[in-house]
């Protein structure tokens, strides 16, 4: 195992190639978990009300996330081994099912080049590293929670909660903030959200957000600190706005916007370029 990290640190484009076929390796997987996990999740909701009230449920389990062969959506058969390089089979396949030629979502392969690209851009950034793993996985669950974000308006605890213990436990090592950092900012991350949420409320008597951007945030306090949450909320504020305004001019889509994938933008930027953000924001430290 050493001898091939000594390998790979001195030779950066092997290092590069490495992380780019890994980084799509996970992106194919972080389409199945896009995919499979709000069926799973909704399942489980149901069953466990199910049992609450001691009412019949016959509903069938959907495919499990990591065991259940890969099928086209539109014919349901089982796709080959080959059918599912990532990237590549959509190239080779020219963006169609190999059995019944219907389209396939151009959004499976963007998510697979998505997360190789910014897992490149934590490789580039951080090097052979631990701090390389804690970048990695920050990226693959914004993601992640990104488009379930997208299709669902929801966003499991299962992932914000998850990425959160990451954050405090990366806060352990020298390469991150420390733990009290980490702590503070989930508090702050969290009762920001849930301030603005209640204030809000007591105004137009709407709610403006869900609880999972709370809990999220709270995560990307536990990543990145208190300082960068005023950065986090800035740049998420003025995607989300920027987008609102688009669509309003379109006049397309819902009236209701998930919040979610710009709070992952803001918290990816921050995470990234911290110490920029930092210097813009207090020149004088």
């Amino acid at each position: 195992m050493f001898e091939v990290i000594a390998v790979l640190e001195q030779n950066l484009l092997l290092f590069y190639i490495v992380v780019f076929i890994v980084g799509l390796l996970i992106g194919s997987f972080i389409n199945v978990v896009i995919l499979r996990m709000p069926p799973l999740l909704e399942f489980a909701w149901k069953k466990d009300f199910a049992d609450f009230t001691e009412s019949a449920f016959k509903e069938k389990k959907p495919l499990s996330i990591a065991f259940s062969r890969s099928h086209c959506p539109q014919c349901k058969k089982q796709l080959s081994a080959w059918h599912n390089i990532p990237l590549f089979s959509y190239l080779l396949l020219r963006g169609r099912c190999y059995f019944c030629k219907n389209k396939i979502s151009f959004r499976y392969p963007f998510i697979e080049f998505l997360t190789a690209l910014l897992t490149l851009v934590m490789a580039y950034k951080f090097g052979v590293s631990l701090s390389l793993l804690a970048g990695s996985i920050l990226v693959w669950f914004l993601i992640v929670i990104t488009w379930i974000d997208i299709d669902t308006y929801l966003i499991p605890d299962q992932l914000s909660l998850s990425l959160l213990w990451f954050g405090l436990f990366f806060s352990l090592f020298e390469f991150s903030i420390t733990p009290n950092q980490a702590i503070m900012g989930a508090l702050i991350g969290y009762l920001s959200l849930w301030l603005v949420f209640h204030l809000f409320k007591f105004v137009t008597g709407k709610e403006g957000m869900g609880y999972g951007d709370f809990k999220l945030l709270a995560a990307g306090g536990a990543w990145l600190g208190p300082e960068l949450m005023i950065a986090v909320l800035m740049i998420a504020s003025v995607g989300g706005l920027i987008f609102a305004l688009l669509q309003a001019v379109m006049k397309k889509g819902s009236n209701k916007i998930p919040f979610g994938p710009y709070l992952s933008i803001g918290i990816l930027v921050s995470y990234i370029f911290g110490s920029q953000i930092m210097y813009a924001m207090f020149p004088g430290l």
